[in-house]
């Protein structure tokens, strides 16, 4: 398939900002691709942590236009991993990015499904002997398909074929729901300590859950469904739907993680709320 050439390349690490690594990565893209315009998504991805990653790029990807997305949280590198790119299909309609450049090892694949679907790939070769080590694939391997994909460069001359249905993909985050309740992995606690769970209104009318909620966490709180912030009293417990469309506590101007004391991976129960008392 040609690639559709121009646009941004969107750039997402868990690099982080205290060492050259981002810099030296948008140097080598730049150096691929002069003019190219790149835009950071992000290089504040928990070091190792590839579920976070991926999660951030299915948040994001819906909002960035046209363009590629490079992508790296890769605590695989140097072993038999691959590197990929993969191009989103075309009949999906997506105005977002086209194509995705980073490890097969389930950064890629929500973020993809988020645009419509893959519709080719191809298995990245391994960067020219230069000396330099194995262990810095974003500057050696993913920036320069980068770089090559935003000129027009078909994603076949890429790298040899593969086909998608083998992309390593990343257990889909749990949630279940009943009559009355619903059990949601905490997919994301952002810098103000809002709690995104793996759950969305949807799933909450399929619970039939009304206004007055408790959420069990390390102990039964008391919530209630509100549309913002500012509509909670002090210290008291919201249940909305935040930007991304997904269910998410929250607190008015203090942080819902440290009142429910809960992180990433853990798993919460929202459900109907019982008679008042003996919650906090």
């Amino acid at each position: 398939m040609a690639a559709r050439p121009g646009g941004s390349v969107f750039f997402l690490t868990d690099y982080g900002l205290a060492d050259e690594f981002a810099g030296v990565v948008r140097a080598a893209v730049f150096r691929h691709a002069p003019g190219v315009p790149m835009i950071d998504v992000t290089h504040g991805v928990p070091p190792f942590d590839v579920r976070a990653g991926a999660l951030a790029l299915a948040r994001a990807v819906p909002h960035l236009g046209p363009g590629i997305v490079l992508a790296v949280v890769d605590p695989g590198v140097g072993t038999a991993r691959r590197g990929v790119a993969v191009s989103v299909r075309s009949s999906s309609g997506c105005d977002g990015p086209h194509h995705f450049v980073g490890p097969d090892n389930g950064l890629l694949p929500w973020a993809v499904d988020a645009l419509g679907g893959a519709e080719g790939a191809v298995s990245l070769p391994p960067p020219p002997g230069a000396g330099l080590g194995t262990t810095f694939d974003g500057r050696d391997v993913f920036a320069p398909a980068a770089a090559r994909l935003w000129q027009g460069t078909p994603l076949s001359e890429l790298g040899e074929g593969l086909d998608p249905g083998t992309l390593v993909r990343l257990a889909p985050p749990r949630c279940a729901v009943s009559r009355g309740a619903l059990q949601a992995e905490v997919q994301w606690v952002d810098r103000f300590g809002n709690v995104q769970l793996a759950a969305g209104p949807d799933d909450a009318t399929a619970a039939a859950l009304g206004d007055e909620l408790e959420v069990v966490a390390t102990a039964v709180h008391r919530a209630q469904r509100v549309r913002a912030f500012a509509a909670l009293g002090p210290g008291a417990l919201g249940v909305v739907v935040d930007a991304n469309g997904r269910l998410a506590l929250v607190c008015d101007r203090r942080s819902a993680a440290t009142v429910l004391r809960v992180q990433p991976g853990d798993v919460v129960t929202v459900r109907t709320a019982g008679p008042a008392g003996g919650s906090s």
